[in-house]
């Protein structure tokens, strides 16, 4: 019998060591200036930098103090703008590879555009001869005030038009060139 419990004293020895061995304790120093120690974390402690001691005594974790909620703000806007220009660096390293895939050389650019203001130089020229035919005819006392300021505007439309493919192009071409010269 002695046997025995010898025996299940050992094992009931064998479990505590390792629960004893992660016995964790808790230490800060409260507002007062006093040091509170505990096992779970002291209500003195709320607040304040804590450190998390091993069953040596030694610090295994430290724990800021909360944060104000100032900084928390602070720290999300910064966290909240860095996302924000990760995803226009993305958007922007995107763009630069379409680009480069899109076109390989100044010449394709050059082309893509003429094709792009092909229709719209054509409709520019049509609307300025129906617009010269018109102020002859309005010259000549006919009525075409009407006509003649629905060509005008669409002819302000149409050149607005090529302004903007002009300016998108250009944007490309500059770019493009930006990007193939860094990579020589």
């Amino acid at each position: 019998m002695p046997r025995q419990l010898f025996a299940v004293a050992l094992l009931a020895l064998a479990l505590l060591v390792p629960a004893l061995a992660e016995a964790q304790s808790y230490r800060c120093v409260g507002k007062d200036g006093k040091k509170y120690y505990g096992q779970s974390l002291p209500p003195q402690c709320v607040g304040q930098s804590v450190e998390q001691l091993n069953p040596a005594g030694r610090v295994v974790k430290k724990f800021d103090a909360q944060a104000s909620a100032d900084e928390r703000a602070k720290k999300e806007a910064e966290e909240a703008d860095r996302r924000k220009r990760e995803a226009v660096s993305k958007e922007e390293g995107r763009r630069d590879r379409a680009l480069l895939a899109t076109y390989s050389s100044e010449g394709e650019i050059e082309a893509a555009r003429k094709r792009a203001l092909g229709g719209t130089v054509t409709q520019v020229k049509e609307i300025e001869g129906k617009i010269a035919d018109l102020r002859k005819r309005r010259a000549a006392r006919e009525n075409v005030d009407t006509e003649l300021k629905v060509e005008e505007n669409l002819l302000d439309v149409k050149k607005k038009e090529a302004e903007q493919i002009n300016h998108r192009y250009d944007d490309d071409k500059k770019r493009f060139l930006e990007l193939t010269k860094k990579g020589k």
